[in-house]
């Protein structure tokens, strides 16, 4: 049974106070009926009898004096089922595409349920992206979480349609979807994202969910909830491997810092709210496998770094929660280098679970340490060119800083077209490992030199 209060005695901002409640929980939600119809919200805090409530949609316009709140005894759900492939829903789960509403199979809470640790089974089978800077050398692996670092100005956007379109996983017989969430984006960005998905027929695998930038910013911080929910009943209910891709995280803090200082909350690092680091961590710790499960969930948060700065609580945070991350360099983008990948910085403490014989290749995880080893040399060699000129260098380092350079050429630079397989990055390896002496790869196996260094 519904409870209805006609005790709303404040609203500031996105925020309502309604006291005299009784059995109210936090999440719950809350239906508040206007002259106008209904706006909707949530409980965001429970103080005896006082309730606060935030709401979704904008508050302007609202009389308290005629409005009534209404409890409806459970938290915000989302109607799931298998025909969400390829619709495109907005940020609260309503259907943004034109057609019908889905008929769910069931309705689940979009604030999920803790995996319990112990059920938890370890990531350690590859995902082929078709990107060989991350494929080749911060491999992503089946059931991770690996953010990429972006920044303003750099096409993120469309490494996310790329690794979107592009993503499987080598089991052929293996039912793969995509569930993208896009956060606070403009118009132009999500008419980007759908219209490639539908061009390149991506869309069949795909569930989208676009928040728009003039959406309520409230509503940003349920999106990624709602992804998430979708892909939980996709993975552990329909056996499904589903890569989440969110972007951007960036503008989801920005909507969880302007809700905590319409709560006036004491802020912590930038202004932020020092509950970040636990709210990220609800998030992303929804990624992974359960034993008995077929299914799984991978995700790829994306964040923009706010003044392109790696310690900036945002990407400092998720950091230390995700197992990784891959970077974008802003000079590489200069040098008409796409993606931009720096794989220097760029990590995947996962990689190494898979990769090798029977996921990948043998030859991968010596290739993949060589070609990390020549790239750094390489790229010092470039910079000791730049300062004292090449009369300094060496006949070796010569060649090391032309492997450097046409490494970044054809490895990391492929457009965001290409998908190469695993064999054809590793293939591609072996041929830039031929600038560089025989007696300079130190770090892979005499077999593998003689097996696939081809003449």
């Amino acid at each position: 049974m519904y409870k209805e209060y006609k005790t709303i005695k404040e609203l500031v901002g996105p925020l309502m106070l309604v006291e005299g409640v009784d059995g109210v929980k936090y999440n719950e939600l809350v239906e508040i009926e206007t002259t106008e119809g209904f706006r909707r919200g949530k409980v965001l805090e429970v103080n005896r009898d006082k309730a606060v409530v935030q709401l979704f949609e904008n508050s302007q316009g609202l009389q308290i004096s005629t409005s009534k709140a209404r409890f409806l005894g459970h938290s915000i759900e989302l109607s799931v089922s298998e025909e969400m492939l390829g619709r495109v829903f907005d940020g609260m789960g309503a259907p943004r595409d034109g057609g019908a509403p889905i008929i769910p199979k069931k309705k689940m809470d979009v604030n999920g349920e803790p995996i319990n640790p112990a059920a938890r089974n370890y990531p350690n089978e590859f995902i082929q992206t078709g990107v060989s800077a991350i494929d080749g050398l911060n491999t992503l692996v089946r059931g991770q979480k690996l953010p990429v670092f972006s920044m303003s100005g750099l096409p993120h956007a469309e490494l996310a349609a790329q690794i979107a379109r592009q993503a499987k996983v080598r089991n052929g017989d293996s039912k793969f979807a995509v569930v993208f969430a896009a956060v606070g984006i403009t118009y132009e960005e999500a008419e980007y994202f759908i219209n490639d998905f539908r061009k390149t027929g991506a869309i069949e695998r795909t569930v989208l969910f676009t928040n728009l930038a003039n959406d309520p910013a409230v509503e940003r911080i349920a999106t990624p909830r709602m992804a998430l929910t979708c892909a939980e009943y996709l993975a552990f209910e329909c056996g499904m491997h589903v890569l989440v891709i969110i972007t951007d995280i960036t503008n989801y803090a920005e909507a969880l810092r302007e809700v905590s200082a319409a709560r006036k909350e004491v802020p912590g690092r930038r202004g932020y709210p020092g509950y970040l680091y636990t709210d990220l961590a609800s998030l992303y710790e929804r990624a992974g496998r359960i034993n008995g499960k077929e299914g799984s969930i991978t995700q790829i948060p994306i964040l923009t770094m706010p003044e392109d700065d790696k310690t900036h609580p945002i990407p400092d945070l998720t950091g230390y929660i995700t197992e990784g991350q891959i970077i974008l360099s802003r000079e590489l983008y200069k040098k008409g280098v796409t993606p931009p990948i720096d794989v220097l910085p760029s990590l995947s403490r996962l990689k190494d679970k898979g990769i090798g014989d029977g996921k990948t290749r043998e030859d991968h995880a010596d290739t993949m340490n060589q070609l990390f080893s020549a790239y750094a040399r390489g790229k010092e060699c470039k910079e000791l060119a730049a300062i004292l000129g090449d009369t300094a260098l060496s006949s070796t380092d010569k060649l090391y800083a032309k492997f450097a350079e046409e490494f970044e050429k054809r490895y990391v630079s492929q457009g965001f077209n290409a998908n190469r397989t695993i064999e054809e990055t590793l293939d591609l390896g072996w041929e830039l490992l031929k600038i560089l002496p025989k007696s300079e790869l130190k770090r892979i196996k005499t077999q593998y030199i003689e097996k696939y260094m081809k003449d």
